[in-house]
């Protein structure tokens, strides 16, 4: 891989190379969010916010989890037509790859007896869940559905990015318990670590820049991205 090094120091990609990283960020990304997600269900000590919900869903339709989830991602970003959401190649890749993984992973991953088992299982699905985000954010190929409608619903009525992220994960949290979701120990440290997580990781993933002075993806966390993708 070509590689150049700017005035300051500073590491740069020729522009096929950061495309390249990007796509490879993009898909290993996606990938891995679904492996995390697969590794809090087997843990079964709480899920993330969304997970909750597929899970619920699953439990009522039959369907499995992976397929909930790209149904879910399907129907929520058709609520971005009203809200003048414009999806990127991130957007649509999310809806499929992370709901195919999360299948795939549950098939090969045993299940976990005991809490000597299922605490680290659940503490490696947390951090694998933060290192997925960033990849995937870093790549700087859009948002994700879910991301997509927070971002959307803060434009269109104005409220905060915070409130917004509040009341969605609220009410998809009640919703999936509601239909039978495991929400637990893990649910709680999803939601006060995967930010800070999130953050560490979109600085070890971020792209360089391209060798002709284009930008790179903002390495700084972004307002409300630190969500399911």
């Amino acid at each position: 891989m070509h590689q150049a090094t700017t005035a300051t120091g500073g590491p740069t990609l020729s522009m096929q190379s950061r495309l390249g990283r990007r796509l490879i960020q993009l898909c290993a990304g996606l990938a891995l969010y679904g492996a995390s997600s697969a590794l809090l269900v087997e843990a079964g000590l709480g899920l993330e916010p969304w997970g909750v919900l597929h899970q619920g869903l699953a439990e009522l339709t039959g369907l499995s989890i992976g397929v909930v989830s790209i149904v879910v991602g399907a129907a929520v970003l058709l609520l971005w037509i009203p809200l003048r959401q414009r999806p990127g190649l991130g957007t649509v890749s999310n809806v499929f790859v992370v709901g195919l993984a999360l299948d795939a992973s549950l098939a090969v991953v045993p299940d976990a007896h005991g809490l000597a088992v299922r605490i680290p299982l659940m503490l490696a699905g947390i951090v694998l869940n933060g290192a997925a985000t960033g990849l995937y954010i870093a790549a700087g190929f859009g948002a994700g559905p879910r991301d997509g409608l927070m971002t959307g619903l803060h434009r269109r009525t104005g409220r905060s990015i915070r409130l917004m992220r509040t009341a969605i994960e609220v009410a998809v949290v009640v919703t999936g318990f509601v239909l039978g979701g495991t929400i637990g120990a893990g649910t709680a440290l999803y939601a006060v670590s995967i930010g800070p997580l999130a953050q560490v990781f979109l600085r070890v993933f971020a792209v360089p820049r391209a060798s002709d002075g284009s930008t790179v993806v903002a390495v700084g966390q972004p307002r409300g991205a630190i969500l399911r993708p």
